[in-house]
């Protein structure tokens, strides 16, 4: 009798482009809403304990000191033609989505009014809980528009990165052949470890950037994290195995 062959194990099948891209923007989307998040909770943490005397004004004048920088230092991109103007087209768009099409700002602005005659206990107590919060949800609302325009310099920024990685490229592909023709020993360790962070280090300066609680320039963000993002390419390119 033959032998009866035991079964192979049957190995899931892997997912395709479609379902990786569409995984790929819902993780995008995550880490977006999770530095948004970020940034109102620092606000909020900031109006307590750091800037407790500006309060509401520091989210306004933290949103003016953005649009500023693209006013003064970003009046061309490779992008658009106007990146002041698509920064305060996103921020109105943000506002929109997450104020006006959920009703919120609607909702905010009737406690904010005059109470009418014969109102209940609770719409009463919710008049009485937003007199004590207004300045938090208010300071949230403007931190979403600084949100909004931050995302709209990163966007612009991407040339930068890009820039940057093909400087590290071509660097280290240069020093790659020299090993190779040079009879230079292979760092597969150095490898291996230097790859990791290249995807990380442009995450991180989105969530960084985004969530920071004050105004800086966004060349001292951008451009350490986009040098950053071009050393780890051309040093995990230069530590590649020398024969394919």
């Amino acid at each position: 009798m033959a032998r009866e062959r035991a079964p192979q194990p049957s190995h899931p099948a892997e997912p395709g482009l479609l379902a990786r891209t569409f995984g790929r923007l819902l993780t995008g989307l995550f880490w977006l809403w999770m530095a948004l998040v970020l940034s109102v909770l620092l606000e909020w943490t900031g109006m307590i304990l750091w800037w407790p005397e500006a309060g509401l004004d520091h989210s306004r004048v933290l949103l003016e000191a953005e649009i500023g920088y693209l006013n003064e230092d970003f009046k061309e991109s490779l992008l658009v033609s106007s990146p002041a103007r698509m920064a305060r087209a996103l921020a109105a768009d943000f506002h929109r989505v997450f104020f006006e099409w959920t009703g919120l700002a609607d909702f905010l602005q009737r406690l904010a009014g005059p109470a009418a005659s014969g109102e209940g206990r609770i719409t009463t107590g919710m008049r009485a809980l937003y007199a004590r919060v207004a300045d938090f949800l208010l300071a949230a609302m403007t931190i979403t528009e600084v949100f909004a325009v931050r995302l709209a310099v990163l966007v612009l920024a991407m040339p930068v990165f890009v820039l940057f990685a093909l400087v590290g490229l071509a660097d280290g592909l240069m020093r790659r052949d020299l090993r190779r023709w040079g009879g230079g020993r292979e760092h597969g360790f150095l490898y291996h470890h230097a790859k990791r962070p290249v995807v990380p280090s442009v995450v991180a300066a989105w969530v960084v950037y985004l969530g920071l609680p004050v105004s800086l320039h966004p060349t001292t963000v951008v451009v350490p994290f986009a040098a950053l993002f071009g050393g780890l390419l051309a040093l995990t390119s230069a530590t590649f195995k020398k024969y394919l």
